[in-house]
């Protein structure tokens, strides 16, 4: 199962991405680790606000881009 998740970074702004585990995904964010992505390294700590399942890796990656296609507005009612 992959997960296409956002995550709300400690300056508001909203990161995107896409992972098999979105547990482990958001502690990496959280870690001075270079797993964790550059973006989010200078803006921790980040909050995970959004998890969507897809069944493939392809229907993920497509979903994903589609959110960060989104406009903030967009992003935020789609969190809730």
């Amino acid at each position: 199962m992959w997960w296409v998740y956002i995550v709300s970074c400690a300056d508001t702004t909203l990161y995107t991405g896409m992972t098999t585990d979105v547990e482990r995904r958001v502690a990496e964010h959280n870690s001075a680790s270079p797993l964790a992505a550059k973006y989010t390294r200078a803006r921790q700590p980040v909050v995970l606000v959004y998890k969507e399942a897809c069944h493939s890796r392809s229907t993920a990656a497509r979903r994903e881009y589609e959110i960060k296609k989104m406009g903030r507005a967009a992003k935020e009612a789609l969190c809730g």
